[in-house]
């Protein structure tokens, strides 16, 4: 397969992902902002970080925030380390709505590919999505699992790894390793660095 037919089929299953559009009365990019706010950690919950992602600009994506808002999809929550700055976070009424996203029909095809495929088709689109943010000179995202600044004690006192952002030095729960973040800059994956050291990463 050329690399043409490649690039066509990744717009189908774009198109796919949002063909449906004014569903519960969202707009396509609504939708968007509903699964990026979903999914994006703590430190992405931002209307700057969610222009960045959608690749659209602030006033466009503040648009967006607003009539989510409106509609009782999102709310605004003051950080607590800085008072100046707002997180936006998903109510009870969108996370009600994501459970039926048809979104989630790719990810049923995606669990149908064998695991190891899987990681290759995901590391992959990685770079593809990296070659064409450094084209246009935008920020690529990803999450900590294959992210440059994850590192990690052996244990904490609890007997487990913890894990720690080497950008912000703030401490991570494993369950937001999975989240996307804006400040991702690719690495190898932590599997990866694991089997090779045989330990976390410090």
């Amino acid at each position: 397969m050329d690399s043409r037919a490649i690039a066509e089929l990744v717009l189908q299953l774009g198109r796919m992902a949002s063909a449906e559009a004014l569903a519960e009365g969202l707009t396509p990019v609504q939708w968007a902002g509903l699964r990026y706010f979903g999914r994006a950690n703590r430190f992405s919950r931002t209307p700057s970080a969610f222009a960045a992602f959608h690749g659209t600009t602030r006033g466009t994506a503040s648009q967006t925030i607003k009539n989510l808002e409106a509609q009782g999809y999102l709310a605004r929550i003051r950080s607590e380390t800085d008072r100046r700055s707002v997180h936006l976070v998903l109510t009870e009424k969108a996370r009600a709505i994501l459970e039926n996203d048809l979104f989630e029909t790719l990810v049923r095809a995606a669990d149908t590919l064998p695991a190891g495929v899987r990681g290759m088709f995901a590391n992959a689109l990685q770079r593809m999505v990296g070659q064409v943010a450094l084209e246009r000179g935008i920020p690529t995202f990803g999450s900590c699992t294959s992210c440059t600044h994850l590192e990690s004690d052996d244990c904490s006192r609890e007997r487990q790894e913890s894990y720690v952002c080497g950008f912000s030095s703030e401490p991570l729960l494993l369950q937001e390793l999975d989240g996307v973040c804006i400040n991702f800059v690719q690495g190898k994956p932590l599997q990866e660095r694991r089997s090779f050291t045989g330990t976390a990463p410090r």
